[in-house]
């Protein structure tokens, strides 16, 4: 029951956010200086085109009766329609996010094989020459620009090695010889759905030099969060006495003592997803990866307010999930959450 009651105030939490960051990025757009029926025009527009089509687009109406309207077609799924190509917004946003999404999920994948094991030895090591060797890395990985790094990673992987191509999802024999047939569009899945492991293998291997930039921030983070919460753990009377009695020392660093710690280093990679899918922005831009960072920024040069309000409610709503996901698992791992 009480375990119930914690997660209905999530939700309830959850939803009034939504709510207020759905009010805040719509007056905000609203308030900018600009002219969405002349961009809605396009270039050279004139005086009457810019009447028709501000009456088109509702914008003669007071700002109260243009947020209704736009919360109704909101609930019935309709983001709008995009200035700058004329597209229905959840069409595009269906084209550009799976390919974001992907990137995303292997960075992050990338980070939790790497970060958690090497935080737990670098916690059970402490002092030792891999606790400094998996230090420094954390370090470096908080500190590193992800833009520069991307652009370290293509000089040394491609310009001076030649072994992993520059950028975008495919190659271009690929993509004529052996196109991805579209199901989920994340090219991973789709190609191995179908079949179709040439594209398979050809998409991973550009998915690489990408995946590992994206990565490095959430391995930093995760390396520095197991470790400091396994040199408490590991202090703990119950390990100390299932190393006396002749536990195996890997069960009791990955398994006993990995129970109690994985807790904030969950919530911090949670809190990295959402900041990964921010920051895949200057990382698709460097590798010319056609997601959803490559889509906002041309909807920012356009001034595409339609579509930059529809993204930030479609960030927040990844942000609030991830956060509702957290907190329902860290209430089943760590009951203490709920009384607390």
């Amino acid at each position: 029951m009480q375990r119930l009651d914690y997660i209905l105030k999530r939700m309830v939490m959850a939803i009034f956010v939504l709510i207020s960051v759905s009010i805040l990025t719509f007056f905000i757009a609203r308030v900018v200086p600009s002219n969405p029926a002349a961009a809605w025009v396009g270039p050279h527009p004139t005086k009457e085109q810019i009447e028709k089509a501000t009456l088109e687009l509702g914008l003669d109406k007071p700002l109260y009766v243009q947020y209704q309207r736009y919360m109704q077609d909101l609930l019935s799924g309709d983001l709008g329609t995009s200035v700058r190509t004329h597209q229905p917004i959840l069409s595009d946003i269906k084209t550009f996010l799976p390919a974001t999404l992907e990137l995303v999920f292997v960075g992050m994948l990338i980070a939790v094989l790497i970060g958690i094991p090497l935080g737990v030895l670098s916690g059970a090591f402490k002092g030792s020459w891999l606790d400094h060797f998996t230090r420094l890395i954390s370090i470096a990985g908080v500190s590193m620009p992800v833009f520069l790094l991307g652009l370290l990673l293509q000089l040394l992987f491609f310009r001076q090695l030649g072994l992993l191509p520059l950028g975008a999802r495919v190659s271009t024999e690929v993509a004529l010889f052996h196109p991805v047939t579209p199901i989920t569009r994340m090219y991973l899945i789709d190609s191995a759905v179908t079949g179709n492991w040439t594209a398979f293998k050809d998409a991973s291997i550009h998915l690489i030099l990408p995946a590992l930039a994206l990565a490095t921030y959430p391995i930093a983070l995760a390396i520095r969060m197991t470790r400091s919460t396994m040199i408490e753990v590991l202090n703990e009377k119950y390990i100390m006495a299932a190393r006396i009695s002749g536990i195996r020392e890997r069960s009791v660093l990955f398994i006993l003592a990995l129970k109690n710690a994985i807790v904030p280093t969950l919530n911090a990679l949670g809190l990295a997803f959402v900041y990964s899918l921010t920051g895949a922005i200057l990382i698709e831009i460097i590798f010319s990866w056609p997601g959803l960072g490559t889509y906002v920024t041309n909807a920012v040069l356009g001034v595409d307010f339609p579509v930059i309000v529809s993204v930030t409610l479609i960030m927040t709503v990844f942000y609030i999930a991830i956060n509702l996901i957290l907190d329902i698992l860290q209430a089943f791992i760590d009951p203490r959450v709920i009384i607390g």
